[in-house]
């Protein structure tokens, strides 16, 4: 395996199928006596945002002008 002069690598397509690595993947170096290891980082999942199962229900249809208009107490 070669360095680039980037500092780059590439890894064999059976190391990346073993490791689980997809385009995109993170992966951390890891020192342990001397040796270097190659770690998969998993990313968990963000949370999706709290209100998103309740985008859209609104029963009553205002303009952004009418709901501005009720925010600031005119009538």
């Amino acid at each position: 395996m070669q360095v680039t002069a980037e500092g780059q690598v590439t890894i064999p397509p059976d190391i990346r199928e073993k490791l689980g690595l997809a385009p995109d993947a993170e992966v951390d170096f890891r020192e342990e006596n001397g040796r270097f290891y190659l770690v998969k980082i998993v990313v968990t999942p963000q949370r999706p945002p709290r209100f998103r199962k309740l985008r859209g229900i609104a029963t009553i249809r205002l303009t952004t002008d009418q709901i501005m208009a009720l925010t600031r107490g005119e009538t």
